[in-house]
């Protein structure tokens, strides 16, 4: 039973450390690419208008109103760039990224590894699957949550509070003796938990962002500039192509 609950909560570590990188690193996609993708979407209608103008065919036409369409104000697109862009274009921070100009420094990809290291600390000793009264796994449950929030910011002095906290408090208590019954009904939600938390990781490897930080484990910053460099190239061939179409 104790192999099996360190097991799981090994995992449920891995799985939490995961969801914090994808998070992340989504967050620093949109705030790094965000402009850039949102340059294309305007060239690229900029293109199908001046091409619809120089031809004047029905076609060309209803593909320059769609590719419009695609680059019109919606409700929440502040949002979606996480303040890079809004109904009235491009902020200045984005514009300056297109320009190479100085911007302030996107937020962290992943937390450091003094941050990590007290986040599995805590986790393994504070866990709730580790209390057997109601009002200890209570207990758990809330300084895990204030943990879990800690290590989302990457924030290693509150983790170090927490820490503190944590050892001046109450000790775990002793696991006692469990009848059969329980124990099999334990190692049952055990199992369950567990197949649950491989759907949670499932879903994270075979998102897109997912799929991305895992080509780059390692330099998850590298990446984003390698794709921020195809597509200002590519930002560069639609200005080129715009320029010619208007002569």
């Amino acid at each position: 039973m104790r192999a099996a609950e360190q097991a799981l909560i090994e995992y449920e570590i891995a799985v939490e450390s995961f969801r914090v990188e994808v998070e992340n690193f989504s967050r620093l996609h949109h705030q790094k690419l965000g402009p850039m993708y949102a340059r294309l979407d305007e060239l690229d209608a900029q293109i199908a208008e001046a091409r619809a103008a120089r031809t004047g065919d029905p076609e060309d036409v209803r593909k320059a109103e769609e590719a419009r369409a695609r680059v019109m104000p919606m409700p929440g697109v502040e949002e979606l760039f996480h303040g890079w862009m809004d109904g009235d274009g491009l902020f200045p921070e984005a514009s300056a990224m297109l320009t190479d100009q100085p911007v302030r420094p996107p937020q962290r990809v992943r937390p450091s590894e003094e941050a990590r290291k007290l986040y599995r600390e805590l986790a393994r000793k504070a866990h709730p699957d580790l209390a057997q009264e109601d009002k200890e796994r209570a207990r758990r449950e809330e300084f895990i949550t204030r943990v879990n929030a800690a290590y989302a910011r990457g924030d290693e002095a509150q983790l170090r509070e927490l820490a503190e906290e944590w050892a001046a408090g109450p000790a775990p208590e002793e696991r006692g003796p469990s009848p059969s019954e329980e124990l099999y009904a334990r190692l049952e939600w055990l199992a369950q938990r567990k197949e649950l938390l491989a759907l949670v990781a499932q879903d994270l490897e075979e998102s897109a962002i997912g799929s991305m930080l895992r080509l780059a484990p390692d330099d998850p910053d590298r990446l984003l500039e390698e794709i921020a460099e195809q597509l200002l190239a590519q930002v560069s061939e639609r200005e080129a192509e715009l320029a010619e179409l208007l002569g």
